[in-house]
């Protein structure tokens, strides 16, 4: 199988707009899409207090096959996040430590995997942000081939080269480019009305008279 790759021009966003999106949670963005555009539960960064922001480059590789991640990382500018669907296989590495390594070289914001990693410790100390469905030391193959830049899903999320990629604690989400200035007004909005909440809150107000809900029904004892 071969190492294949798409032309990909997407539009690189400038540093001041990048700064604007680390401020947003990604549970605050995925609100703001109507809920969706999140990475399965089982994506996790490797450490607490990890968080990630950039844009995509995206990976599809065979499973247990990482060759065609090392070809896309030497393809990284600065600040992208290589964002690789592995499968959601468990039991195979198909990153580690001399890939994070090279990845840093290259300026990389950070990576997502949907599988596995390796050598957690060694990136822990390196400070990357790596986010995974899973840790297991069995190493990978490689000369299966793959896809580079092309349109994927990660976590059952899609992502296309270019989208925004936000992570935390809570997990991943992926902002399309396309929709980039909207969902970004949307999150100050939100991020704003939230503040209100919590002055109210203060103030000795209830979520419950906040929202609106109605008073629950009494059932007989």
């Amino acid at each position: 199988m071969a190492i294949q790759r798409y032309e990909t021009t997407f539009s690189r966003l400038p540093a001041d707009i990048l700064d604007r999106w680390r401020a947003i949670p990604p549970a605050v963005a995925s609100d703001c899409m109507n809920r969706q555009q999140f990475m399965t539960a089982a994506i996790k960064p490797l450490a607490p207090g990890l968080r990630l922001t950039g844009q995509a480059r995206t990976v599809t590789s065979m499973v247990g096959d990482n060759g065609v991640s090392h070809v896309a990382t030497a393809l990284l500018q600065p600040g992208d996040v290589l964002v690789v669907d592995a499968g959601g296989y468990e039991d195979v590495a198909v990153w580690g430590g001399v890939a994070t390594r090279a990845a840093i070289a290259r300026g990389a914001a950070g990576v997502v995997i949907d599988g596995a990693v390796r050598d957690v410790a060694e990136i822990r100390a390196l400070g990357f942000a790596c986010f995974a469905r899973a840790v297991v030391p069995g190493g990978p193959h490689k000369g299966f081939g793959g896809t580079i830049d092309g349109a994927i899903a990660c976590g059952g999320c899609p992502v296309e080269p270019g989208d925004i990629v936000l992570g935390d604690d809570d997990g991943v989400v992926v902002v399309p480019l396309a929709r980039h200035e909207e969902v970004l007004g949307a999150c100050v909005a939100k991020l704003e009305q939230e503040e209100d909440w919590l002055r109210e809150i203060a103030a000795g107000r209830t979520m419950a008279d906040i929202l609106a809900l109605p008073d629950p029904e009494l059932l007989d004892g």
